[in-house]
């Protein structure tokens, strides 16, 4: 028994000077992280994290908007490819909307058409149409407005427009595995305006392209400041309002204190509501009839920057698969909302995991195998 106490007395030891030291180095987020992930039996941020943090609400429309279903709703089974593939990789929710009325509908495990999950870095997207409606409403002058008009301490040659298109030579380290990288303080710290400001130009803006989820956190805090609004309340009007969202959403918050969005991710909602934002993109900032967002904006959105990197534009990743013009919202555990305008076709697909890409592929294994099986199910049917 002595001995136990002994060894148990070391352990509570050995944790608080973990503990004090993780404080003194200023890591104290990882012990938040450590209770949200690890203690929770999850090894990284997951689909259905979001009630472990600080949330603000975005508002649904008072007068919702059903999507249509299709003549033909689910008359066509998923493919056994489709699946093995949604169950290997624990989908939630699979989606395939045809000529702007859901041709294809089911959901898996315990989740269902209201059941919200994280968006992850499908927000980047979101955040992108909110810089397009703030230009448009007039809050930013436009895409060439130097960042520097609203936080002077970044370099003038840093535009609106790189951040969104992911060109601002910006000194963030974009690591999803180092517990000590900026990736991770982002997602548990509690100030993300104080990280991201102390941010530095290391690069000259403007001429390539280069992954950073820094860029969108500093774009989100230029709008918040160009609107004087939270993200959350502007999206709400924006679009969550105009385009008859069914349910409300959650953004997730760095803390109450400092009440700032994480704009880079984490907007929990349904695969339906996700799924309008493909639509509105689809008819070019149309939303039954009338222009939410600016149709050249739309168009600049979803296209290459750079012809370096076609697989990039403002916002939003580019795929040319099958001979077609795709463009699509992505997040790290394989969320989706994949738009194929030739065919007035988009796919949705949301869950737990993805097929990791080899080193220096663009796109995931998974992002072209759900686009393969849901053309097989529409041949099947010969509405392709």
């Amino acid at each position: 028994m002595k001995k136990l106490l002994k060894i148990a007395g070391f352990v509570v030891a050995f944790i608080l000077v973990a503990v004090l030291l993780l404080h003194f180095l200023g890591y104290d987020y990882l012990l938040r992280g450590i209770q949200v992930t690890y203690l929770q039996g999850h090894k990284t941020a997951y689909i259905d994290d979001y009630p472990e943090f600080e949330n603000r609400t975005i508002f649904a429309s008072d007068e919702p908007q059903a999507w249509p279903e299709h003549r033909n709703y689910n008359e066509v089974e998923a493919t056994e490819e489709l699946e093995e593939l949604n169950e290997e990789l624990g989908t939630a929710a699979f989606l395939i909307i045809k000529n702007d009325s859901i041709w294809f509908e089911k959901y898996y495990q315990d989740y269902g058409p209201a059941s919200k999950t994280n968006s992850f870095s499908m927000a980047k997207s979101i955040v992108s149409a909110l810089l397009g409606k703030a230009i448009m409403e007039g809050y930013i002058k436009s895409l060439s407005q130097p960042v520097s008009d609203f936080f002077p301490q970044f370099d003038s040659s840093l535009k609106v427009g790189d951040l969104a298109s992911m060109a601002s030579g910006l000194n963030w380290k974009e690591d999803y595995y180092n517990p000590f990288g900026m990736t991770a303080r982002a997602y548990f710290d509690d100030n993300i305006r104080e990280l991201v400001l102390d941010l530095k130009v290391v690069e000259q803006p403007g001429e390539e392209f280069k992954y950073l989820s820094g860029n969108i956190q500093l774009l989100g805090m230029v709008i918040e400041k160009a609107t004087k609004l939270p993200l959350s309340e502007y999206l709400s009007q924006s679009f969550w309002k105009p385009m008859g969202m069914k349910d409300d959403a959650l953004w997730q918050l760095d803390s109450r204190e400092s009440g700032m969005e994480k704009a880079y991710c984490c907007i929990a909602s349904n695969a339906c509501d996700f799924a309008k934002f493909g639509k509105l993109y689809e008819h070019r900032g149309k939303w039954n009839g009338k222009q939410v967002l600016d149709s050249g904006f739309v168009a600049k959105s979803i296209r290459p920057r750079f012809k370096e990197s076609p697989q990039y534009g403002y916002g939003f990743w580019l795929s040319n698969y099958r001979n077609k013009e795709i463009f699509y919202m992505r997040g790290i555990r394989g969320q989706y909302v994949i738009v194929i305008p030739e065919d007035k076709l988009i796919i949705v697909r949301l869950g737990q995991d993805l097929i990791r890409k080899e080193e220096g592929a663009v796109h995931s294994p998974d992002f072209f195998m759900y686009i393969d099986e849901a053309y097989k199910m529409l041949n099947r049917a010969g509405k392709n």
